[in-house]
């Protein structure tokens, strides 16, 4: 592997690190807050497996030469960062220790696109050419069947549900849909990426995405708002919520980077 396939490798594996990073703090930040308590256990049972796909995704880069995995999650800065914009935002106003006035009919559309988007990319990583990656992708596809099914249903029936949560996930969609496009970009690296056969075209991946949306849609009498791209957080440009979100995330760990847990 040349210093340019590594270095494109380590773009993507970083891109897959941060979204998983990133998503499971925002779910995390529901604990004690979601609308029930059987909610309160499923939601946090996700983001604790998204944290541990995310850790493993930062394993492979420390195999390959780019850092203690550690360190990687904790100590890269903002404009380091190679998350999706749409992962790094706030629940909704106030904090989770303060008058958090958080939006569940947002949660529950970001959560079924962004996991509807993840099962896309973990099916096609399940032929990437480099096969630690493939190997880890059929991990991590056996907790997305699941994950998948909760949002789902949740995106669903509060679809039914009355005209208000209507009102309130349309509103949802359309603020997901705003911060969507950079989901599937790949970055500066693409070319490299798309040259190395890591993960197929992101093109291709979207498509798929479209066609798995589509029926439940339909059903639902629903109209996909545009998407757009607020920032390409893939190139490290992001909003302000995500450094709030870093600065909560690596609080113990950088009091004492040496320490021994």
């Amino acid at each position: 592997m040349t210093e340019t396939e590594r270095l494109a490798l380590a773009s993507l594996l970083y891109q897959l690190a941060d979204d998983d990073f990133l998503y499971a703090y925002r779910g995390s930040e529901w604990l004690g807050l979601a609308p029930h308590i059987e909610e309160d256990v499923a939601s946090s049972s996700i983001a604790q497996d998204s944290m541990g796909h995310a850790a493993m995704y930062y394993q492979l880069l420390e195999e390959i030469g780019e850092g203690k995995a550690d360190a990687l999650a904790h100590v890269r800065l903002a404009h380091e960062r190679k998350n999706s914009v749409l992962v790094e935002r706030v629940n909704g106003p106030g904090y989770y220790m303060e008058n958090p006035e958080y939006d569940w009919a947002y949660a529950v559309v970001r959560n079924y696109c962004y996991t509807l988007a993840k099962k896309v990319r973990v099916d096609s990583l399940k032929k990437s050419s480099y096969t630690p990656l493939a190997a880890l992708a059929v991990k991590v596809n056996m907790e997305l069947y699941y994950h998948l099914l909760h949002w789902q249903t949740w995106f669903t029936q509060l679809y039914q549900s009355t005209e208000t949560a209507r009102q309130k996930m349309d509103a949802a969609l359309e603020r997901v849909l705003a911060d969507f496009g950079d989901l599937f970009d790949y970055g500066e690296a693409s070319e490299t990426i798309d040259e190395m056969r890591l993960i197929e075209g992101q093109g291709i991946l979207l498509d798929r995405w479209y066609q798995a949306l589509t029926p439940v849609l339909v059903d639902l009498n629903v109209t996909l708002p545009e998407m757009k791209m607020a920032y390409n957080g893939r190139n490290g440009e992001h909003s302000s919520d995500l450094n709030d979100a870093l600065s909560t995330l690596g609080e113990v760990y950088l009091l004492d980077q040496s320490a021994v847990w």
